[in-house]
């Protein structure tokens, strides 16, 4: 277990399918708290690893646990989308990409960050909070000003909640929405919570977050860019927890196979074993899919 209780998903699975070489340039394009990181750190020799983040809290527990790898280990704040100029920047051409597109816990567990529906806490959920361009845009503003019908929308489309509606009427006569446990008690409100698993504002909260974020808009275009990035041979690992990553991903994928770039190597999706689901619970909705840079790269 690593900082803060996080916990690194599929970290043998991943490891494994980096194909890791002592000598291999590697790019975690969402190094997050390290977890995975220092693994690949560990199997490098005269390699290097760049660690990529936008959020700079997540960055300093990264640094600190990477220290130690010296100057195999550079650490960039940046996007996810920013993979391509930072490559360019850097001059390098990877082994290996991988991006892990869950939330780590230290996001989740600081009530602060606005993230977690388990407690009180400001309507942020900006990853990046240094970001001016995203500083107009927050769960408040979204939860407070929007109209229904767009509130609605956003819910159905990114949630895939199907009572959005519903959600959306009850939200707007709420208003104005204190916090996030203000939040949670509206929506739960409206749904019954029956036998299902999931707390009745899962899919709110996981909405307004990908939107806040631009989650979507950023992974395609990491999509795009990831394969220009990487060496003949050179694998890309994207580790997905819900319908809308993965369907991006899987499609990204056969376009870039379609077009004599990417190999797919993982004809099924590889998915947490259940003892891995025992020990960390929010395994349990990974995806992952590998491809493989071909020797001729189509898109050149």
């Amino acid at each position: 277990m690593g900082e803060g209780g996080h916990i690194p998903v599929l970290l043998g699975e991943v490891v494994a399918w980096l194909a890791i070489r002592q000598d291999g340039t590697y790019v975690d394009a969402t190094v997050g708290l390290g977890g995975h990181a220092v693994e690949i750190a560990r199997r490098l020799g005269s390699g290097r690893l760049i660690g990529i983040d936008r959020d700079e809290a997540a960055l300093a527990v990264a640094r600190e646990r990477l220290a130690g790898f010296g100057e195999r280990v550079e650490l960039v704040h940046g996007s996810l989308s920013s993979i391509g100029e930072i490559a360019r920047r850097l001059n390098i051409k990877a082994d290996g990409v991988l991006a892990d597109l869950g939330v780590s816990s230290l996001q989740l567990d600081t009530l602060e960050r606005g993230f977690s529906f388990r407690g009180a806490g400001p309507l942020d959920m900006r990853m990046d909070r240094s970001a001016p361009a995203q500083a107009g845009r927050t769960a408040e503003e979204i939860v407070n000003r929007w109209p229904e019908k767009d509130l609605a929308d956003l819910l159905y489309r990114f949630g895939e909640e199907r009572d959005s509606r519903k959600i959306a009427r009850a939200i707007v006569r709420s208003r104005p929405i204190r916090d996030t446990g203000h939040l949670a008690t509206v929506v739960a409100g409206v749904l019954k919570r029956g036998r299902q698993r999931l707390h009745p504002a899962t899919k709110t909260f996981l909405a307004l977050r990908i939107a806040v974020n631009r989650e979507l808009e950023e992974l395609e275009q990491f999509l795009d860019q990831a394969p220009a990035t990487l060496n003949p041979g050179g694998r890309c690992v994207v580790l997905s927890y819900h319908s809308l990553e993965d369907r991006a991903v899987k499609q990204a994928f056969r376009r870039a196979q379609h077009a004599g770039v990417l190999h797919i190597l993982t004809k099924k999706v590889i998915r947490p074993s259940e003892a891995e689901c025992a020990v960390n619970p929010r395994a349990r909705s990974a995806k992952m899919r590998v491809a493989e840079k071909t020797a001729v790269d189509g898109a050149a």
